[in-house]
């Protein structure tokens, strides 16, 4: 079952649901200004993955864990973790801020404005700003994981706004991994 646009045409078709709903990008830093300071000084600084629940799927997963949505702590970064299924890759796109992919497991490539650059686990790969990209797992077999840290948020609020999808990711699952989806407890 497909979602559909609701405020312009019926039969385009939802490709993602977080470009569908509205999102906070920067949150209002407003109070008497000791109250703010001991607020920020007092939040969490310690966040599980295992607090978030995947979304995505049938061939990239991801969690967002640190954003301006979420918490408080911070709206200058923004951290998820994306698992790629076997043989999977994402979504061809580009944006303004740059990124940095520490892979946490598997093996696979980049290709940035035609370029190629292989990965493996403990490995580090920067997307550098304004490129577009995509991400592929190269192991037929297992997934690759990656932690992705970016100052999205920052950019967004000096306006330097720049994001598009190029291409998304295939929907249909890769022969052989229908029911893949990432560990619960990752």
């Amino acid at each position: 079952m497909s979602e559909k646009h609701s405020h312009s045409d019926e039969n385009v078709e939802v490709k993602w649901e977080r470009w569908q709903k509205e999102r906070t990008f920067v949150r209002a830093l407003k109070g008497i200004y000791g109250e703010v300071y001991k607020t920020l000084l007092g939040q969490k600084r310690v966040y599980s993955s295992e607090d978030w629940n995947w979304k995505g799927g049938p061939r990239l997963f991801h969690k967002k864990i640190i954003n301006p949505q979420n918490q408080e702590i911070t709206q200058m970064i923004e951290a998820h973790v994306d698992v790629y299924g076997p043989g999977s890759f994402g979504q061809k796109h580009g944006h303004m801020n740059s990124a940095v992919f520490y892979i946490l497991d598997g093996k696979g490539y980049d290709v940035h404005d035609g370029v190629r650059y292989d990965w493996e686990a403990g490995d580090v790969c920067i997307v550098e700003n304004a490129c577009v990209h995509r991400h592929y797992n190269d192991d037929p077999e297992n997934p690759g994981k990656v932690l992705v840290l970016k100052a999205k948020p920052l950019f967004l609020f000096a306006h330097m706004i720049y994001q598009k999808i190029v291409e998304y990711p295939n929907k249909e699952p890769i022969p052989g991994f229908e029911d893949f989806k990432p560990e619960a407890d990752y």
